[in-house]
């Protein structure tokens, strides 16, 4: 594959999460073209409207959208955001029974408008690629994708990068599994450059503990109810990470991401959507098999497999 010339961006989906992924893709100049689709007409035509107002401060790319599906047409890739707003205290598993009907209703309506190459959703409350197949689209599996653990996995680099002194770019660390409650970081691959993160000593400070990696992890985890309590709802960060995803996908970048997919076998796990480091191109998303985990890890691992797939048959 290669780059795709003249990339057109559908975002579905005029919320806070929604308009803050096309501003970002704007600003960014993630695909030529984007366009914002929401059945609430005037809330989708005035976010276009205030999005537009900015080109002139942008790059190339130029912004379209409104409550027609045809807006979806000739897309490469489609980021779907719409859903049920997450409540203070509300965790999202709480979510997934709503969120399961919109995209129950929505996928057969997206298919029908015929996207040139990826289709990707937001939310893990649908598990199974084969639901979002409805309405005679058949993509293949890899194309069919959630953000996963992509946010937050950047939530953990953050505070990583600050103790340790040194850039984000410069910490390799994940985040694996749910994108929610059991979600925990790979801390037997982190490293800080190529020096395992036990082994880093920062300049004027302590090396980490075991006990202070724990700490952040939780705060990683908590890191969306602490922002929704203060300001109602998690926005800007998810919107540049799902940028960044349209990025290597129209850009055929191959990128290694802890996006979602349907496992078949990945340390065990099959028939799930769990994250885990892939690689991220225009041929959609491919777990990286060979990526090692501790036996508590696996452990952990099979845990979160567990309480999305409890989850899933709540939904059935």
């Amino acid at each position: 594959m290669s780059v795709i010339e003249n990339s057109k961006l559908t975002v579905v989906g005029a919320g806070s999460v929604g308009s803050s992924t096309a501003y970002a893709a704007l600003i960014r100049g993630s695909a030529r073209h984007i366009a914002l689709y929401d059945i609430a007409r005037e809330r989708a035509e005035a976010e276009v409207l205030d999005l537009a107002h900015g080109t002139q401060f942008t790059g190339s790319s130029d912004i379209v959208g409104g409550s027609d599906i045809s807006v979806v047409e000739g897309s490469h890739v489609v980021v779907i955001t719409a859903g049920a707003k997450q409540d203070p205290g509300q965790t999202r598993m709480d979510l997934a029974a709503v969120n399961a009907r919109i995209l129950a209703t929505m996928m057969p309506q997206l298919a029908r408008g015929r996207p040139e190459r990826d289709l990707r959703h937001r939310h893990q409350s649908v598990r199974r690629a084969d639901r979002a197949r409805a309405g005679g689209d058949r993509p293949s599996p890899e194309r069919i994708f959630a953000s996963g653990t992509v946010l937050d996995t950047s939530r953990l680099r953050w505070p990583l990068a600050r103790r340790a002194g040194v850039s984000t770019a410069s910490v390799h660390a994940h985040i694996v599994g749910e994108h929610g409650d059991t979600q925990f970081p790979l801390w037997s691959q982190a490293t800080i450059g190529s020096v395992p993160i036990l082994d880093w000593r920062p300049a004027d400070a302590d090396p980490f503990t075991e006990g202070e990696l724990a700490e952040i992890a939780d705060d990683v985890r908590d890191a969306a109810y602490t922002v929704i309590r203060g300001k109602g709802a998690t926005n800007y960060a998810i919107g540049l990470s799902s940028a960044r995803i349209v990025e290597a996908i129209l850009n055929d970048e191959h990128a290694l991401m802890p996006v979602s997919t349907v496992l078949d076998g990945v340390q065990g796990v099959s028939g799930v959507a769990l994250s885990v480091p892939s690689i991220v191109s225009a041929s959609g998303a491919v777990p990286i098999r060979e990526t090692s985990f501790s036996d508590r890890e696996r452990e952990l691992f099979a845990r979160s497999a567990g309480a999305l797939r409890e989850a899933a048959d709540a939904l059935r």
